[in-house]
């Protein structure tokens, strides 16, 4: 098994669960590791809202490499074009792919998240840094709102609120993972990510 999917405590992080309207928060840590249960609304599953809080200076980049262990450099938008020829893309998502959002006026060098569940062929669970300046939100819902159901704009959870966001993001796809973990392997190997990337490794 790999490096980045052994589990490590976080140290001083502190996991807190934002603010939403759930009949079923079910969030706790447990020995260094952290477990969740869904948020709902009108019987829906909306995301877990579940962030790692901390001032760190961690971006998008340097944590999605090592938690797909897709090894890329470069800002966020331009993994789409770097992978090609070395990794495979897709329209649609896999457990373990990184989505790949373009750039816009608010993502001035596009941004990078890890896919950690695919609940539907409209929905997917998340794990990204730095959406929420300088933390981690971990399986946070993503909802496909493209009109031909192929993920090229998409509406992403904003922890602060409890709410899904507003704003429609572009997207250039889904890098693939040449090793795919399972969901238990990311929720495992997130904490190991977020040590090897704030140390540069």
């Amino acid at each position: 098994m790999r490096r980045w999917l052994a589990a490590m405590p976080i140290g001083a992080a502190i996991l807190m669960l934002a603010a939403c309207s759930s009949t079923n928060p079910g969030l706790k840590a447990t020995d260094g590791g952290y477990t969740a249960s869904p948020a709902t609304r009108d019987g829906a599953t909306v995301g877990y809202g579940m962030l790692v809080e901390g001032t760190v200076k961690l971006q998008c980049v340097p944590f999605a490499r090592e938690l797909s262990g897709i090894r890329l450099w470069g800002n966020a938008a331009d993994w789409w074009r770097r992978a090609e020829g070395r990794y495979a893309r897709s329209r649609h998502p896999e457990v373990g792919a990184v989505m790949v959002f373009r750039r816009t006026e608010r993502l001035r060098y596009g941004h990078l998240a890890v896919v950690t569940q695919v609940l539907s062929d409209r929905q997917i669970l998340v794990t990204h840094a730095n959406w929420t300046p300088h933390r981690i939100a971990r399986d946070a819902s993503v909802r496909d709102v493209s009109p031909n159901n192929d993920w090229s704009l998409v509406r992403v959870w904003w922890p602060p609120t409890g709410r899904m966001g507003i704003t429609d993001y572009p997207t250039h796809g889904f890098i693939l993972s040449n090793d795919p973990a399972s969901p238990q392997q990311l929720t495992a190997a997130t904490p190991q990510a977020i040590e090897t990337a704030m140390n540069g490794r």
